[in-house]
C-alpha cells in the first residue's frame, strides 16, 4: 500500500495566512474564528471573521489579474480610506495593509461595521436622520481638497465624455437615446470645477445604516478629484433608487431637502443645472456599462448569464434618460404623449 499525503484544505490555508497577518498588524496571537466571505464584489473579495472578541473585514485582490483596468493600488486605497476616517467621515477603519510576504495578494483589513447594507431593508423604513446623514457625509468627504499623499486620477469630464462616446461608437453606435444623450451632454457640458474629493461610487448599495442612522460609507476604489456634483448626482440615479421613484434623492426623500442638507452641512452651493449633467451624463454612463456586459457576452469573452442580464438593463437607462430629457423636448412634442 502507498501512503499518500494528506489533502490540503485551502480555508484552513487561508486562516493560517490571515492569522499571521493578523498577528502582525494587530499584535499577539489568537486564532481566526467565523470567517465567511461576504456576497457582493464582483471584482474584489470580502472577508468577515473575528479575532479576540473582535470583528474585522478583509478587502483584498486574489492575485494581480483582479486589479486590471483598476487606477490605483490597494495601497493608495487604504491610504485614502484613512484619510477619509481622519476628515470625520463614516469610512471604515483600516488596521493594516497585506504585504508580498503574507501570501494573500493584495488589500487590507478595517473594522467591521455591524449595520444594514441591503438597499430594500433600509429604504423601507429609513432612519428618521438618514438624508441629512447622507448630505453631511458628501459634505465632509468634497471637504477633502487634492493632496499629492493620495495619488488617484483627475477626473477631465470632456476627456471621459469623449471616451464615452468612443465607447458608443465601438459598440456600433446605433441607439438613437444614447446618442442623444451624448449629444446633450456634449452641448451641456459644464466649466471645470475646483476639484474636491469624488467618492465616485456614493449610492444605496454603498452605505449602511442602523436605527441611528447611516452608519458607513464604503467602497472606495473608484474615487478621483473632480466635480463635488458628480457625487450628488450619483445616488439620484433611477438605477439606484430601487424602485422608490417618486423619491429622487438616494430614494429617501426629496430634492429640496437634500440640498438644503448638503448646504447646512457646509457643502458648497448645489448648482441644479451642473446637478443635472451630471445625472444625466451618470446615466449615460451606466448605459454604456451595460452595453459593455452585453458587448462581452455577444463576443463570447465571458458567457457568464450576469453578462447578458445586465445587458438587456440598457434598455431601462434609455427610458430613464428619455425622462431626463423631457424637459428640453418642443412643448408641442410633450403634449403628443
Amino acid at each position: 500500500m502507498t501512503d499518500t499525503a494528506p489533502i490540503k484544505n485551502p480555508m484552513d490555508e487561508f486562516q493560517t495566512k490571515l492569522a499571521a497577518v493578523m498577528d502582525r498588524v494587530v499584535g499577539g496571537s489568537a486564532p481566526i474564528e467565523n470567517s465567511g466571505r461576504l456576497s457582493g464584489g464582483a471584482n474584489m473579495e470580502s472577508w468577515s471573521f473575528d479575532r479576540a472578541g473582535k470583528g474585522y473585514v478583509l478587502r483584498r485582490a486574489p492575485s494581480a489579474a483582479f486589479m486590471e483596468g483598476r487606477s490605483f493600488g490597494h495601497d493608495v486605497e487604504a491610504e485614502l480610506v484613512r484619510t477619509a476616517h481622519r476628515g470625520g467621515v463614516l469610512a471604515p477603519e483600516v488596521v493594516g495593509e497585506l504585504t508580498a510576504a503574507d501570501d494573500l495578494g493584495t488589500g487590507y483589513i478595517m473594522y467591521r461595521v455591524e449595520a444594514e447594507v441591503n438597499p430594500a431593508k433600509i429604504l423601507a423604513d429609513p432612519p428618521p436622520s438618514f438624508m441629512h446623514d447622507i448630505a453631511r457625509e458628501l459634505a465632509r468627504i468634497h471637504a477633502i481638497k487634492p493632496t499629492p499623499d493620495i495619488p488617484i486620477p483627475y477626473m477631465d469630464t470632456a476627456a471621459a465624455l469623449a471616451e464615452l462616446k468612443r465607447r458608443f461608437l465601438t459598440y456600433g453606435g446605433d441607439r438613437p437615446v444614447v446618442a442623444l444623450a451624448i449629444r446633450w451632454c456634449e452641448d451641456n457640458l459644464p466649466p471645470p470645477a475646483d476639484p474636491v474629493l469624488v467618492h465616485g461610487d456614493f449610492r444605496m448599495g454603498n452605505v449602511m445604516a442602523d436605527a441611528n442612522g447611516l452608519a458607513a460609507v464604503l467602497d472606495w476604489e473608484l474615487a478621483h478629484w473632480g466635480d463635488a456634483h458628480e457625487d450628488l448626482a450619483y445616488g439620484c440615479m433611477a438605477v439606484w433608487r430601487f424602485g422608490h421613484f417618486d423619491k429622487p434623492a438616494f430614494g429617501a426623500s426629496d430634492l429640496d431637502t437634500y440640498f438644503t442638507a448638503y448646504e447646512a452641512s457646509g457643502g458648497g452651493k448645489v448648482d441644479r443645472a451642473r446637478f443635472r449633467f451630471w445625472l444625466v451624463y451618470r446615466t449615460l454612463w451606466w448605459a454604456l456599462g451595460c452595453m459593455q456586459m452585453a458587448e462581452i457576452w455577444r463576443l463570447g469573452a465571458d458567457r457568464n448569464l450576469e453578462r447578458a442580464v445586465i445587458g438587456r438593463r440598457t434598455s431601462e437607462n434609455e427610458v430613464d434618460l428619455l425622462l431626463l430629457l423631457e424637459d428640453d423636448a418642443p412643448e408641442a412634442e410633450r403634449e403628443r404623449i
